[in-house]
């Protein structure tokens, strides 16, 4: 399919004025397929040529004012509409359309649970053409109105409010079945890849507020789990609302606010104006920790502040995607600070998100937060930029302007952008020029060195005791920049309680702009600890000095004030992968420290870094044994620290680290044979299934017991439980099947294709399949152009062979970039993994 260009895309949008699309969906014509109409109004402003973008299984009919449009013209994914006059022009056209199985375009899903059918659109980023025929760029807004014809006992949802209009009961033939058909109200000016339905018996929780019809939706089978967590999630839902209304001066544009948790999706939300769709494992069928439930919660937050940024004003064109990802980012965790009971948001930030951005950061595919417009050239490139960097360092870019500007300038900024762009496109230029409106300070100066560079900073103190020579108890404080930008931070100071050797806070934080000319005199003696970018209000690496390392060796844990603790692991880990700290010293910090930590952001964070990098990847393999049996002492002592119940989230934290840690399968066996084990966990599906798939990993378990667990949880994530299992098994017949399935089955959904892909390596097994690195890769490409973006990307994420640390893999994958016309997804990915892979040999080798 060719890729709209940004070139064609500012020819189009100078040619046409794109006013209202009808669309007419018949989801009654069979489980393969789906019958497209659409109705087009717009205007030429002079007279040319253009095209319109679909992607069907069978162009039906296409007439332009009435008269016919060759079939035959269309070329790839284009239908040319030639020789158009200055003026008003319809255009109507008929397809047959594809369902997808990848979750994109209009994806469609039975439930094994109950074998009901849904299905719903995913529009982003050119696969509204999948779904209709479309003018397809972000800046031709138009309005839509759905209509959707489907079984009659289903219920239709899209962006604006559905009616029901007609009914068919199905007696006028033997086969035929009762259908009925929606109407959905007209949308505000909303760009096409914002448009979206989704269809089927949905289970629906429904309250008012504000005016508003609000609604939460779910499949049938997951019914009693969505009523369980209604009323917090409809809290979240509304009191972000409320936050979002007092502030922003625009109020909210849309006629309703359903939210729509819909099976097998790529992403984790997408920000469909009115009508937000999320992946369905937010609805939760097992025991969660408080952390996933404010992860759940800032999602929710993400995707309502999308309804302005991003909705109401939009990416003029995908260089800007930062203006959507960056600010929701931002704005969902501190305004869920704000109206929420999850108010230390931003240590689950520090320890989760912002990792994220800085790995993504030191590869070669890094990227500015707001990359050039030359750097943005076409659609396909524009779906490399969905990362760490527009998400996670954007958010902190953010966070640090509005310390560096203050908030209330930079929400008179936010308000000036909206009442300037409402109902229509934005770049940079303008988001900078309505922050400038607003303080004295240079914005466009920041902007361009925050947001147009690459790289992180490194930030260092340097103390310098007793500095004139007086004998009198002081020192000096410098902070090093190894970098380029700017940097308003604070400075944590602590001391040693002489009593207990608890950390004690000296005095207020000392802020400090770097780079500087100042020296900070400081009296009394020097600190046992000093924190450079105490709150993190900055993006940098951390470094501390030597006296600081000592204490933070011995005693992290005492360090009071969460947010602190997580600027110091973050430091910790940026050593460990820069081959400054040993990744053997960052696990005996772990264990020293964890069993007190009291934060479960940090406690996964820690846990979740320290095995599935330093164990298996850092470490050799003759040393992951004993790494691994260092965070199963962990989680025991947090087990044995929560027997008492005071604390479910650390505990069940614990059980789950137990569990993908076990090096010898007795004691959880034991717990999935008898639940009733004294010490063992109270076991749900969630648990049960990761039991089970290591013990498949160990080779303590067969098919059998793969067998007997999916007909106990017959239900879509026990599908994807058993594939996983499956595919983890250490047998070669086993790892041949996957393999199959992988890279031959092209029926097999995204999910499960994911699934199977995660049980296939595993760093116990790296002998039984070294035979597959090689394959992988001209085997991923192949699949790639088969299957289209998203198989291909979750090839690259899930399938590529993690755990084979060595020269060959590297080898092999370099090779594989050099000589492959690879879709441009799938080579996003290698690129990224293959810096991952070296630089594990690095600090190996370290």
């Amino acid at each position: 399919m060719s890729a709209l260009t940004r070139n064609e895309a500012q020819l189009r949008a100078r040619l046409l004025d794109v006013h209202h699309y009808a669309v007419a969906l018949d989801l009654t014509v069979g489980d393969e397929t789906f019958d497209s109409s659409v109705h087009i109004r717009f205007t030429a402003r002079t007279a040319g040529d253009t095209f319109v973008e679909l992607k069907p299984e069978t162009l039906t009919s296409a007439l332009l004012d009435g008269e016919p449009l060759p079939v035959t013209a269309l070329q790839d994914n284009r239908l040319p509409l030639d020789g158009l006059t200055e003026g008003p022009h319809e255009l109507r056209i008929d397809t047959r359309m594809r369902y997808s199985r990848t979750g994109e375009g209009l994806h469609r899903f039975t439930d094994p649970a109950d074998g009901e059918t849904y299905v719903y659109s995913q529009m982003f980023m050119d696969d509204v053409q999948r779904v209709f025929p479309a003018f397809d760029q972000p800046d031709l807004k138009a309005v839509f109105e759905f209509t959707v014809t489907a079984p009659a006992h289903w219920t239709v949802l899209a962006n604006g409010i559905t009616t029901r209009t007609t009914e068919r009961d199905g007696s006028d033939t033997e086969t035929e079945a009762a259908t009925a058909t929606w109407h959905s109200a007209p949308t505000p000016l909303i760009s096409t890849y914002l448009a979206a339905v989704a269809a089927g018996p949905w289970h629906s929780v429904h309250t008012r507020h504000a005016g508003l019809p609000f609604g939460i939706h779910c499949r049938r089978s997951l019914a009693p789990h969505l009523d369980a967590d209604a009323d917090e999630i409809l809290s979240v839902t509304t009191a972000c609302f409320d936050r979002y209304q007092e502030k922003f001066t625009e109020p909210y544009p849309f006629d309703s606010y359903d939210q729509a948790f819909v099976p097998e999706f790529n992403a984790g939300a997408m920000e469909n104006p009115g009508l937000v769709t999320f992946r369905d494992e937010f609805i939760y069928r097992s025991a969660v920790t408080d952390t996933e439930r404010q992860s759940r919660a800032m999602v929710i937050a993400h995707e309502m502040a999308h309804m302005w940024f991003g909705d109401l004003v939009t990416l003029a064109w995908f260089d800007d995607i930062w203006l959507n990802e960056s600010f929701a980012e931002y704005m969902g965790y501190q305004t869920l600070t704000e109206a929420t009971r999850f108010t230390d948001t931003w240590t689950e930030f520090g320890v989760t998100r912002k990792p994220w951005g800085y790995d993504a950061d030191q590869r070669p595919s890094t990227h500015p937060v707001a990359p050039t417009p030359d750097d943005v050239p076409d659609t396909a490139s524009a779906l490399l930029n969905f990362d760490g960097i527009s998400y996670a360092k954007g958010a902190s870019a953010l966070r640090q302007l509005v310390a560096w500007l203050g908030e209330k300038d930079f929400l008179a900024g936010i308000n000036t952008h909206f009442t300037r762009h409402k109902f229509a496109n934005a770049s940079l230029a303008d988001f900078v020029d309505s922050l400038a409106a607003h303080t004295e300070r240079d914005v466009h100066a920041w902007a361009d060195i925050w947001l147009r560079t690459t790289g992180i900073d490194t930030l260092t103190p340097q103390i310098q005791e007793d500095p004139r020579g007086t004998g009198a108890p002081g020192w000096t404080l410098t902070i090093d920049r190894d970098g380029t930008r700017p940097h308003h931070v604070a400075v944590g100071v602590y001391d040693r309680d002489p009593a207990d050797g608890r950390l004690l806070d000296r005095t207020e934080l000392l802020h400090l702009d770097v780079p500087s000319d100042e020296v900070l005199s400081v009296s009394g003696p020097r600190p046992a600890l000093l924190v450079v970018n105490d709150n993190d209000l900055t993006y940098a690496k951390v470094r501390l000095d030597e006296t600081s390392v000592e204490t933070v060796l011995r005693g992290l844990s005492g360090i009071p004030g969460p947010l602190t603790r997580a600027v110091v692991w973050n430091s910790l880990r940026d050593m460990v992968r820069d081959g400054e700290l040993d990744p053997q010293d960052y696990l005996t910090t772990a264990e020293a420290h964890l069993p007190e930590e009291h934060d479960l952001a940090i406690v996964q964070g820690v846990l979740t870094f320290a095995r599935t990098q330093i164990a298996v990847r850092y470490l050799p393999p003759e040393q992951r044994t004993a790494a691994l049996n260092t965070l199963t002492d962990i989680a025991r002592d947090l087990l044995r620290r929560t027997e008492d119940g005071s604390a479910p989230g650390l505990r069940l934290t614990a059980v789950r680290s137990l569990v993908d840690s076990a090096t010898q399968p007795d004691t959880i066996a034991a717990w999935l044979a008898d639940d009733t084990v004294p010490g063992g966990p109270e076991l749900d599906p969630e648990l049960r299934w990761r039991i089970l798939a290591r013990l498949c990993v160990l080779g303590a378990v067969d098919e059998s017991a793969i067998d007997a667990a999916l007909a106990a949880d017959p239900s879509a994530t026990g599908e994807e439980g058993a594939a996983r299992c499956r595919a983890a098994l250490p047998t070669p017949e086993a790892k041949a099947a996957a393999w199959q399935r992988l890279f031959h089955d092209d029926t097999l959904s995204n999910y499960l294709f994911s699934a199977t892909a995660q049980g296939f390596w595993q760093p116990e097994q790296v002998d039984l399949v070294r035979d597959y690195v090689p394959r992988f890769y001209p085997e991923a490409v192949a699949l790639g152009a088969r299957r289209g973006p998203a198989i291909a990307e979750a090839a690259g994420r899930w399938a590529f062979p993690v755990y084979a640390i060595e020269e060959s893999n590297l080898q092999a994958g370099h090779t594989c970039l050099a000589n492959g016309d690879i879709l441009p997804l799938l080579r996003r990915k290698l690129i990224d993994q293959l810096d991952d892979l070296a630089r594990a040999l690095r600090v190996r080798g370290a």
